[in-house]
């Protein structure tokens, strides 16, 4: 009997896939896809991932509702999770894709810490489930370049073929009852990233430049954007340039140096940065262009 699929599927990667995998594969072979809400970006895509269920006839549930559903143990059922962020008790035939080349970069937002370290090569990894995140075997990865400044945005554009080109793979194989090889991860080479809070996405003026235009283009949209305080109000700053530095005898990273047609000109802890989009984080709204000259970023 042909195995039937389970899918954890969240935001744009798990909706790319699940599009992609029905212009190749029945509906039928799914037999659920589960979602949820993700309030920490702009568009979680949920009611996308839902909608393209109920088109195509397929069960939907959130994840709260999955927890009560006892599936038959007897049939061989195979689980991949894209985009999920939380804990799955049964890792029996269960397949996670991960934003990063395991086993560097283990745990949260990889492909954010990627971009923000200046990795030349993003890429997908798919890995079998085990005791301990991300440390199990590994089936397939694939990976691109990427050259600077590179928005997360168009990052994750680069890396969604690449999902489901792994992805379709490994259905073929589920769906003909191929065996899955796969091959454990040499534990001596792993790295790790951090959960990000809300703390996690302030500016430090004290970095170099380039260092800066990495982070702010790393954690735009669709996430919240990078912040900062003027006069203690919080602000997003969603799109740089980098200038070229000058020599600052009293260097004070954070400061206004220039206003260039109202976009402030702002002292890095080694070179310069011009904010060309900023808005307030209450409201949402541009606070370009800025009048006043004697503003410094914290």
């Amino acid at each position: 009997m042909q195995s039937k699929l389970i899918l954890f599927l969240m935001n744009e990667k798990g909706y790319y896939v699940l599009k992609n995998l029905l212009n190749d594969f029945p509906a039928s072979k799914i037999k659920y896809v589960i979602s949820n809400r993700d309030k920490n970006i702009s568009n979680d895509y949920f009611m996308e991932i839902k909608q393209l269920c109920l088109i195509n006839d397929i069960p939907f549930l959130e994840r709260d509702d999955f927890k009560n559903i006892i599936l038959d143990k007897s049939k061989n059922y195979y689980r991949i999770a894209i985009g999920w962020r939380w804990i799955l008790d049964e890792t029996k035939n269960l397949i996670i894709l991960h934003d990063s080349l395991l086993p560097k970069y283990r745990g949260f937002s990889p492909l954010v810490t990627c971009l923000i370290n200046n990795e030349k090569r993003i890429g997908v990894t798919a890995l079998f489930a085990a005791e301990n995140y991300d440390e199990g075997n590994i089936i397939h990865q694939l990976s691109v370049p990427v050259t600077y400044p590179i928005k997360i945005k168009e990052a994750i554009n680069k890396i969604n073929p690449l999902y489901y080109s792994i992805v379709k793979k490994i259905c073929s194989k589920i769906f003909n009852n191929e065996r899955i090889n796969s091959y454990p991860q040499d534990n001596t080479q792993a790295t790790y990233s951090l959960w990000r809070g809300e703390s996690d996405y302030s500016i430090d003026w004290s970095k170099d430049s380039a260092y800066i235009q990495r982070f702010v283009d790393a954690v735009g949209e669709p996430f919240l954007g990078a912040s900062s305080l003027i006069d203690g109000n919080k602000v997003r700053i969603l799109d740089v340039e980098l200038m070229e530095d000058l020599m600052i005898e009293n260097r004070d990273p954070g400061k206004v140096i220039f206003i260039q047609d109202g976009f402030p000109v702002v002292v890095c802890g080694k070179g310069l940065i011009k904010i060309k989009k900023v808005i307030r984080d209450d409201n949402k709204t541009d606070i370009l262009p800025i009048g006043k000259f004697r503003i410094q970023f914290e």
